[in-house]
């Protein structure tokens, strides 16, 4: 592990695309600043393994538990009123056919 020294206002190059900077210091506590590109995540060491261990056992499912999760999951907005409208289409189809 390296470990550095910085005082506030200074900062800390990871590479050409990461920056990050000692905003504050206050008694026990440091706050960061953190520069990277979006497409690296960046969290902090809890929520990190929080999200490694559900997407572990999520990797672990088997098709029953799938199953019951989807049933559990509620589209978002834009999803749900373009499901609503492909079942209008349906249904608009099905009685156009009916009463051909």
């Amino acid at each position: 592990m390296l470990v550095l020294s910085r005082q506030r206002d200074e900062t800390i190059m990871i590479g050409d695309d990461i920056e990050i900077t000692v905003v504050d210091i206050r008694g026990d506590k440091v706050r960061l600043g953190i520069c990277a590109p979006t497409r690296i995540a960046v969290h902090r060491k809890e929520v990190y393994e929080a999200i490694r261990s559900e997407n572990e056992r999520a990797s672990r499912m088997n098709g029953a538990e799938l199953e019951s999760l989807a049933q559990t999951i509620r589209p978002g907005p834009a999803r749900a009123q373009a499901t609503v409208k492909a079942q209008g289409l349906v249904a608009g189809a099905r009685q156009a056919r009916s009463t051909a």
